[in-house]
């Protein structure tokens, strides 16, 4: 049980946490003032040091380089003692599971300067060690940190760092910043304005060299702490990451790891996705809301289809070019807006996140990328969903042809009904004339459809009819409320997130549905505004971070919304579990 390290924010892999010292040290970090190493039990046999609370110790190891046989990792290792004073032990990834029985607060990854510079191995061994620590204890990698390779750790999960690399460019008379390294001679001035720059090009020498190497990796580690707090990281790995290669391979390869990624990324955030680049697609939250649309959701509407373009404002209805396309409409069809990065976004889905909070790149062009994945989900979209009719109300600038695509493939007819652009006299004419012998829906059946919609992209296939097939509905769009026959409010939409927030009543019903059932079995206590990690007893599996999951125990019954995931919440022992919103002792 780690008593000296806690995790205070999360963003994906990446975490803000704190390495509590008696002069705590906020993470990630540089930990070269506070590291105390005990020594390698290679050339000799070495006693427990006595720590002490205002360091981090590194207890008598054994390193082993890359590709050790297993069987010589087993004979020679450590078994790593209890000790009441914060510890690091010394593993690699084939290790790092039996070293856990140690209850260390950090694990020191030996071969990570080997590692560094290749992404497959890098990725590999880090995802690794990472699965096989506890979620709650910090990743310390060595002698490997850069200004300009620090984003990139952090983003895959490593919380320490020391400045050893930095120091050795620095006497080598490599000046590193975020974007590279250059060599002393070729600047013709100082891109810095740290202390140790605050000279002329000419009197820098390599020993200013190195503070200024130091004083940029830990500007470099606010810069990513900060990104975190914000839920930004990834959109400045997408830019920063391109200046070196292995960089760029490195966060692609994660990409690849989705299993990895999703159980650490929130389901909602406040933060914007900034789609700036193709590599954007293969973020979590854009796979994870095309997964869940395409496996999850159904529609409900007996109504034709209508595929329109996205539009710049968020959500869509409340663009202009939207309040058209209604006006044109009138409730005679179904409305799925056509979008990159997110794919195709049902009506009843726009404010669920991210559908509401992304911003792209218009360059009204669309590359081969991005057509290729919106087809792939329009597709899968039409096999899950059949309608009577598909219009296409796009223009021909890369919608057209992602429509022609699904079309071939599928064998289907879609109806084409703009002339030049989807907002001309014309082209409004044109789809309101083709939906003219249509009937229109209801505002009552598209506020029951808004609600199950939003329950099957939320709690799972079929949550929907499971938890509101007999309900009223409050207020109105889009702070809907679903309210049960006797008039008990059972959830209300979220309109900031497009989430169902649930009452206890609700919180009941889930739990005596058919819905699957996100559940946080806690010890006796009642709990008050949060339930802490050390009172979980289990939890489910699929609990990621931003789930509305239902919390239950001897005294108690409450509902609240996940802070980590369900794994996390098992294994670690410090730390706010899930907040509660509603609670009753039982």
């Amino acid at each position: 049980m780690t008593d000296y390290f806690e995790v205070h924010e999360r963003d994906g892999a990446a975490r803000v946490g704190e390495l509590r010292l008696s002069d705590p040290l906020r993470t990630p970090a540089v930990v070269d003032d506070v590291l105390r190493d005990a020594g390698s039990l290679w050339p000799e046999e070495r006693d427990v040091p006595d720590g002490d609370e205002s360091t981090l110790t590194v207890l008598p190891h054994r390193a082993f380089p890359g590709g050790t046989a297993d069987e010589v990792q087993t004979a020679f290792a450590v078994d790593y003692p209890d000790v009441d004073f914060p510890s690091a032990a010394v593993v690699t990834p084939d290790t790092a599971a039996k070293a856990t029985d140690s209850d260390a607060d950090a694990y020191v990854l030996s071969n990570a300067q080997e590692i560094t510079g290749h992404a497959r191995a890098f990725v590999g061994a880090t995802t690794r060690t990472r699965e096989n620590i506890p979620h709650d204890t910090a990743l310390y990698l060595a002698g490997v940190a850069t200004p300009a390779n620090v984003a990139t750790l952090a983003y895959a999960g490593v919380d320490l760092v020391d400045t050893d690399r930095a120091v050795v460019k620095g006497t080598q008379g490599k000046y590193l910043t975020t974007d590279g390294e250059h060599f002393l001679e070729d600047l013709d001035e100082l891109p810095c304005a740290c202390p140790a720059c605050q000279q002329s090009v000419e009197e820098f020498d390599r020993e200013d060299c190195v503070d200024h190497n130091e004083n940029a990796l830990r500007a470099a580690l606010a810069t990513v702490r900060q990104r975190i707090r914000r839920g930004r990281l990834r959109d400045y790995i997408e830019g920063q990451a391109r200046h070196e290669q292995w960089l760029t391979a490195t966060f692609r390869r994660l990409d690849q790891q989705y299993a990895y990624l999703e159980q650490r990324t929130p389901v909602l955030r406040r933060a914007e996705i900034t789609a700036a680049t193709e590599d954007t697609l293969r973020r979590v939250e854009i796979q994870r809301f095309a997964e869940r649309v395409t496996q999850r959701y159904r529609c409900r509407f007996d109504n034709p289809l209508v595929i329109v373009p996205c539009s710049a404002k968020k959500p869509y209805s409340e663009s202009q070019s939207h309040g058209q396309y209604h006006d044109a409409t009138q409730f005679r069809a179904h409305t799925v807006s056509m979008t990159s990065p997110i794919g195709v976004v049902p009506q009843e889905l726009e404010l669920t996140y991210p559908a509401q909070h992304y911003d792209s790149v218009v360059t009204g062009h669309w590359s081969a990328t991005e057509k290729e994945f919106v087809a792939d989900v329009l597709e899968a979209y039409l096999q899950r969903n059949e309608y009577p009719r598909i219009i296409a109300h796009v223009p021909g600038e890369g919608y057209r042809d992602i429509c022609e695509r699904v079309e071939d493939s599928l064998g289907l007819d879609f109806e084409y009904t703009v002339s030049d652009h989807p907002t001309t006299t014309e082209s409004l004419a044109n789809l309101a004339s083709t939906l003219s012998d249509e009937l229109k829906y209801g505002k009552r059946e598209r506020q029951h459809n808004t609600l199950k919609a939003v329950a099957d992209y939320q709690f799972g296939e079929g949550a929907g009819d499971a938890l509101f097939s007999d309900i009223r509905v409050g207020s109105r769009y889009p702070k809907l409320r679903a309210l049960n026959r006797d008039g008990e409010q059972l959830a209300t939409l979220v309109a900031q997130y497009g989430v169902l927030s649930l009452t206890l009543a609700g919180a009941r019903h889930w739990v005596d549905s058919d819905a699957p059932t996100k559940r946080v079995e806690i010890d006796d206590f009642v709990p008050h505004g949060s339930v802490l990690a050390p009172g979980v007893v289990d939890a489910s599996e699929d609990i990621r971070v931003g789930d509305e999951v239902v919390i239950d125990g001897p005294q108690a019954f409450a509902v609240g919304r996940a802070e980590m995931s369900g794994p996390e919440m098992v294994s670690s022992t410090r730390g706010i579990a899930s907040t509660v919103r509603h609670v009753e002792e039982t």
